[in-house]
């Protein structure tokens, strides 16, 4: 008799462990990390109005669509296949597997962490969908909106679902070797920058006419758009840790002193070179705090959030004042924003990452870990490599299939009429004589201011 109750209380026992050690949702960490997905969201219509802004007039509408289509188009990509080839399982190091193929065995009781699995999904999805619409800064006013669309299906399938699985999936290559990117450093910023810049090289430069009144027409929607990105950005940086911990607020608290340092740096440049302190170069400068401070925030400490902001800021600030000596049109500086700022970013992790911030880290070099900043600059390195090396190929790809660039006529008349039949202004910036207004082929009057 007692054998048989050694035995009950053994299956017991082992059945309460099995039982705790099933992954279970925890509705505050999902609230949570619903509300952050929706953050995450707004940012993309905030990028639009933040470009739409820095350019022409007559472009207005072009620049805003380029990040709005990536909300269609990216994210039923990401959804049918994207999502698997970054968090699917049977893979390899480099590339996910086809197990959540048209997100299969996400539903129901599935769990990531502490939250469903669909909510993983979709907070993924908003990343997704930001990224290959930070590359179109560098292609403005002179690309072909269907090559744009099919440039960006390829880059989000075939460059950054890989390089997010190995990052951040546990069985990818970078994750493996202890890469630190708590949020995007090199799978969201080295990536873009440096696509914007590969991509800007194979487009070519704008024409000389439209160079010369490529100036911002709205810094209101520039400032709007700052402000979006940065409200989003909350939720971007502290959604990473998954639930509503310590380590989230630690994220939080860094992405708003790192943007505010990096603000207040670019201004002080400016003055320091004898110019006046612009509304567009503070919004540029949050925005570069924003994208330092994203691989780290989960990692460093308030005050290394704001030497991150601060060298970030310089960086991308001198590389913007000589980007005219780099061959390559990159309209709205997005290798030196995101780019520079994301590679300084990256850096600074394994300078600044303490494990008092982050338990389930060793620290960087300030903790007595070089080793760390050695494998942040090596994953760096090879996300420069893989991305540029892929948009090369993909924008030639592009480029043989339908073409990259609109043509002469179309670009000096703007990209709204051409490729939408819509106009920024209707009443401001547009005259119309002779056909219906509205068609491509209608004669444009010209605004003096544009």
């Amino acid at each position: 008799m007692r054998r048989l109750l050694v035995m009950v209380m053994l299956l017991g026992s082992s059945a309460a462990l099995a039982q705790s050690s099933t992954p279970k949702i925890d509705t505050g960490d999902t609230a949570f990390m619903i509300l952050c997905s929706a953050l995450v969201l707004l940012m993309t219509p905030g990028l639009a109005f933040f470009y739409g802004g820095l350019v022409r007039s007559r472009t207005v509408l072009n620049t805003m669509m380029m990040s709005f289509v990536a909300m269609g188009v990216v994210a039923l990509l990401w959804a049918v296949l994207g999502y698997t080839l970054a968090f699917g399982g049977g893979g390899n190091a480099f590339i996910g597997g086809l197990e959540h193929l048209g997100l299969n065995d996400l539903e129901g009781s599935s769990v990531t962490g502490t939250i469903p699995s669909y909510v993983f999904f979709i907070f993924q999805l908003t990343f997704a969908v930001i990224t290959p619409a930070i590359i179109s800064g560098s292609l403005v006013d002179r690309m072909k909106f269907g090559s744009y669309v099919l440039f960006i299906a390829l880059w989000s399938l075939l460059i950054y679902s890989p390089l997010a699985h190995m990052v951040w999936s546990e069985g990818g290559f970078w994750y493996k070797h202890g890469l630190l990117d708590f949020a995007g450093g090199t799978v969201i910023e080295v990536a873009t920058g440096t696509a914007g810049l590969v991509a800007a090289m194979v487009l070519g430069k704008r024409s000389s006419g439209t160079l010369r009144v490529a100036v911002p027409h709205n810094i209101p929607f520039v400032l709007l758009g700052m402000g979006l990105l940065w409200f989003g950005w909350l939720g971007f940086n502290a959604g990473s840790a998954l639930a509503a911990n310590a380590v989230a607020a630690a994220a939080l608290v860094g992405t708003v002193l790192a943007p505010a340092a990096a603000m207040c740096m670019w201004l002080l440049w400016e003055v320091q070179r004898g110019q006046k302190p612009s509304a567009v170069g503070a919004a540029t400068g949050a925005v570069v705090g924003m994208v330092a401070i994203t691989p780290a925030c989960g990692y460093v400490s308030p005050m290394a959030s704001i030497w991150i902001g601060l060298l970030a800021s310089s960086a991308s600030f001198w590389v913007v004042q000589i980007k005219y000596r780099i061959n390559s049109d990159d309209a709205l500086d997005v290798f030196a924003c995101h780019g520079v700022a994301g590679f300084m970013g990256v850096l600074l992790t394994g300078v600044f990452a303490s494990s008092k911030i982050n338990p389930s880290i060793t620290g960087g070099l300030l903790e007595g870990n070089p080793a760390q900043l050695l494998i942040q600059l090596e994953g760096a390195l090879f996300a420069v490599a893989f991305v540029g090396v892929g948009t090369f190929v993909l924008m030639h790809l592009v480029r043989m299939l339908l073409g990259l660039r609109v043509t002469a006529h179309q670009e000096s008349q703007g990209l709204d009429l051409s490729s939408h039949a819509e106009e920024g202004y209707t009443s401001g910036d547009f005259g119309f004589v002779g056909k219906e207004a509205g068609s491509i082929d209608s004669p444009v009057i010209l605004n003096a201011n544009d």
